[in-house]
């Protein structure tokens, strides 16, 4: 395969890899997101909560379980609205349990938006006149039953109430009563406002519902560790990622582009490996005379030539006074060298290597 066609293959790699790696991580959208007052998105209600606060009746956010809410707040001395709104039309919240029944009676309000109801003949998108203002409704859901009719036509109720004691519940077939989709139309937003703020009540909507959660809960519920986020995290996914991307690296070192290289052997010095090899032998066998004895003649001979007295071994006298006579230096500096060199009785390690140093340093005066 030439360089033009593997750039080509790497290339195509590449852009399947980075795809795949797209499909995977894209985001999934979460319907429970879906009625929720934290959503700017057409079934969100940040718009109707934003006109809330503006008609100076604030909504406070819940965001622990359902069972929590009615406990805390089943014993409050104000009376108490909670507004819950179904997250799917298709999949609609559940009718009131025995716990919402009882915690009604006490005198709280539950407005439950989205709940099921049988499809009609009705058209999907209608607009209702209403004091507040002309609601439009889309949905062909009506409830029929001897309920309270708050918002209906012919086909049957839209929103109705129920009384529960001393409490009520209140019904709608729809979740996108007051959506942002609907912020232009007159009734909407202040058609629920009325169905909530009733008799002074405080007034709350479940985010928990749309899986907001404070981090009291979180923690909990064992989700406010990274540790715990991970086991909750697809493990298929995410195995797969990393196996692709070892795949291309592997590929990618293993399949460099251009021609391969052809690798040099080294040279192989075979005087200096004679040297370290006889070295390690002299060492072992610890023969340090026969190191003295060696390199001593060939430093003596290199210090004669260098002070003019040939290569032929002269007496230990004639080399000292040249030595002096050339170099200005003591005596005593190459009559230490000459004596352990005709000495001929093993060193020390230690001494063997000191011994070295000196033939170095007489090296460094030689008139070379």
């Amino acid at each position: 395969m030439n360089l033009k066609s593997r750039r080509v293959w790497f290339i195509g790699i590449a852009i399947v890899t980075l795809l795949l790696f797209l499909i995977v991580t894209a985001p999934v959208s979460d319907k429970r997101r879906s009625g929720s007052t934290f959503s700017r998105s057409p079934d969100g209600y940040g718009g109707w909560y934003a006109y809330m606060q503006q008609q100076g009746t604030p909504v406070q956010r819940w965001q622990k379980p359902l069972s929590d809410f009615l406990q805390q707040r089943g014993n409050a001395q104000r009376s108490v609205t909670l507004l819950r709104i179904s997250s799917d039309p298709f999949n609609s919240i559940s009718t009131v349990n025995a716990d919402q029944e009882d915690w009604v009676g006490k005198g709280n309000t539950l407005v439950m938006l989205g709940v099921g109801a049988p499809v009609t003949e009705a058209e999907f998108q209608t607009a209702h006149a209403t004091p507040e203002g002309a609601v439009t409704i889309a949905t062909t859901r009506r409830h029929v039953s001897q309920d309270q009719e708050l918002l209906s036509d012919s086909f049957g109720a839209i929103v109705w109430q129920q009384e529960i004691k001393k409490g009520r519940v209140i019904l709608a077939t729809t979740p996108y009563l007051a959506a942002n989709a609907y912020q232009d139309v007159s009734g909407n937003y202040p058609f629920l406002a009325k169905l909530v703020a009733q008799e002074d009540n405080q007034v709350w909507v479940d985010e928990y519902l749309h899986g907001y959660k404070d981090s009291e809960t979180l923690a909990q519920e064992g989700a406010a560790s990274w540790l715990d986020y991970l086991t909750k995290t697809p493990i298929v996914p995410a195995l797969a990622q990393i196996v692709l991307l070892l795949a291309i690296l592997t590929w990618a070192q293993n399949r460099r582009f251009g021609l391969p290289l052809t690798i040099s052997p080294p040279v192989v010095d075979n005087s200096e490996a004679y040297i370290q090899a006889l070295a390690g032998v002299l060492r072992k066998a610890k023969s340090s005379e026969f190191v003295v004895e060696m390199v001593g003649k060939e430093e003596q001979r290199r210090i004669q030539q260098a002070l003019g007295l040939g290569v032929t071994p002269v007496a230990p006298d004639v080399l000292t006074e040249a030595w002096v006579r050339q170099t200005g230096r003591p005596a005593q500096e190459i009559q230490e060298f000459l004596q352990t060199q005709t000495r001929k009785r093993p060193l020390s390690e230690p001494d063997l290597l000191l011994w070295l140093g000196k033939v170095q340093a007489l090296r460094q005066h030689l008139p070379f």
